[in-house]
């Protein structure tokens, strides 16, 4: 009941913050055309409310961190965090690595291929994250030199923690789980 509770609290301080303004116009889908004989509000243009805290060990926990450090994703030490069918292709491109046949993964897959701009990530990162038992997606939006870039992460329940086990680019349309790295 208390996490249900605080899921709602987060939506709606996310909704609160702006995802449905301006400034996150088309993060999380493109808004409805106002035509002249619309009679809409004046926009609000006083700033945005803080987002609402992270609960540790929830599924946003585990995803957030690969938006604070580069290549975290490619890091053998961080495949504690992924489960198959992702822990699979992340073992692959290590193994492939080590051979010395190359890379199979971009070390930017977290930011959609975008290139790193820690200010421009910081300041539009909008997250938001839908639980369904031991089943969990967060959804991931942000602006980078104004392109806009938004990705799926599905994560599972095992052991009472949250693991990942596959990322996608909704705006790239590619998923780690895809790549054939051998």
């Amino acid at each position: 009941m208390l996490r249900r509770l605080a899921l709602a609290l987060a939506s709606l301080s996310m909704l609160a913050a702006g995802l449905n303004g301006a400034s996150a116009q088309g993060l999380f889908g493109s808004p409805p055309k106002a035509s002249s004989s619309d009679n809409a509000p004046a926009v609000d243009k006083s700033p945005p409310a803080p987002a609402a805290p992270i609960l540790p060990g929830s599924p946003t926990a585990v995803v957030r961190p690969f938006y604070e450090h580069l290549g975290l994703e490619l890091d053998p030490a961080q495949r504690k965090n992924f489960i198959d069918p992702a822990k699979s292709v992340l073992d692959k491109s290590d193994a492939l690595r080590a051979s010395g046949q190359g890379e199979c993964l971009d070390p930017n897959m977290a930011l959609d291929n975008a290139d790193y701009d820690k200010l421009a990530i910081d300041n539009s990162l909008r997250t938001i994250e839908a639980v369904n038992g031991d089943d969990a997606k967060v959804v991931v939006a942000f602006v980078v030199e104004g392109h806009q870039h938004r990705l799926e992460w599905k994560l599972k329940k095992v052991g009472g923690d949250w693991k990942i086990s596959d990322f996608l680019s909704v705006t790239g349309e590619w998923a780690l789980s895809q790549y054939q790295c051998e």
